[in-house]
């Protein structure tokens, strides 16, 4: 899993022309488009761009596209508040990753989308079932930006302040609750989707992840012994060669192994030890 994180990082960073920028706006515009033409035709214009994977084997594969652009839910006010949230979530994290990481991410979304929705196909008693969307790769954006920031803050409902960190915890019960119902009632090809989903969501952050809890392994150790210790440098240098690199960017996961060349530096003003490449240094949202 770390490997194949780090080649996706090298691959985005490598091909910055393999993107789409400003792809959470023709993600919105689609979905207000679909919305749209579905009131006024009364259903009807749905019934041509869903993912039905047993209309798709019968030669309409356009679905494999259009169901990316239909909307989590048709009620005016959910609609509205749902689009506004993945559209802020998904342009902020292209402007910290840049557009051609976003766009990777978002495009694997999409494939182990399509692949849990044809797999249901396989099962005669689920193809009934087999109706997908992007209901939990866009859900997936709020793991990545809080994982990212966990301590920015949201106005919930435009008035409540809660931080970034509890949203994805709720949003994780919600993955949960979704997949582990399916499986206890055996339904295992339905639950799919949202386990895909989440695997999205590793791939791109495993080592973030590690280095996370690394470092809650590394300060619960620390409180347990004196304030001020002797640095073991050998220690250290060891750790260093074992993990590859020096240096590692916090929003886009560059190291000085995937760039020599690239320099480094931390914040002062993030409320940690956090370090960023050149690119990102003066355009990261401080940690506080």
């Amino acid at each position: 899993m770390s490997a194949l994180s780090r080649w996706l990082s090298r691959f985005s960073y490598k091909h910055p022309n393999f993107s789409i920028p400003g792809l959470m706006k023709y993600i919105a515009m689609g979905n207000v488009a679909v919305w749209l033409l579905t009131m006024l035709s009364n259903g009807t214009f749905l019934n041509l761009v869903t993912f039905i994977p047993e209309r798709i084997f019968h030669g309409e594969v356009w679905r494999l596209v259009t169901f990316v652009f239909v909307p989590m839910d048709f009620s005016p006010l959910y609609f509205l508040l749902s689009v506004i949230l993945y559209y802020y979530l998904g342009t902020q994290l292209e402007n910290v990753w840049g557009s051609a990481r976003f766009t990777v991410y978002y495009l694997f979304g999409v494939i182990f989308t399509v692949l849990g929705g044809l797999l249901t196909f396989l099962s005669p008693a689920l193809r009934g079932f087999g109706t997908v969307n992007m209901y939990y790769v866009n859900l997936t954006l709020l793991f990545a930006f809080a994982t990212l920031y966990p301590d920015l803050q949201f106005l919930l409902f435009y008035i409540i302040p809660i931080k970034a960190k509890w949203l994805a915890w709720f949003d994780a019960a919600l993955f949960a609750f979704d997949i582990f119902s399916r499986i206890s009632a055996g339904q295992f090809l339905l639950a799919l989707p949202p386990v895909l989903a989440v695997f999205n969501y590793l791939l791109f952050f495993w080592d973030d992840l590690m280095e996370a809890v690394g470092r809650g392994k590394a300060a619960a150790r620390h409180r347990t012994v004196a304030a001020h210790r002797t640095i073991d440098l050998k220690t250290a240098r060891k750790q260093m060669e074992k993990q590859g690199y020096l240096h590692k960017c916090s929003v886009c996961g560059i190291t000085d192994k995937d760039n020599p060349n690239m320099e480094f530096r931390y914040c002062s003003k993030c409320n940690g030890y956090y370090c960023y490449c050149a690119e990102h240094i003066n355009s990261h949202v401080h940690v506080q």
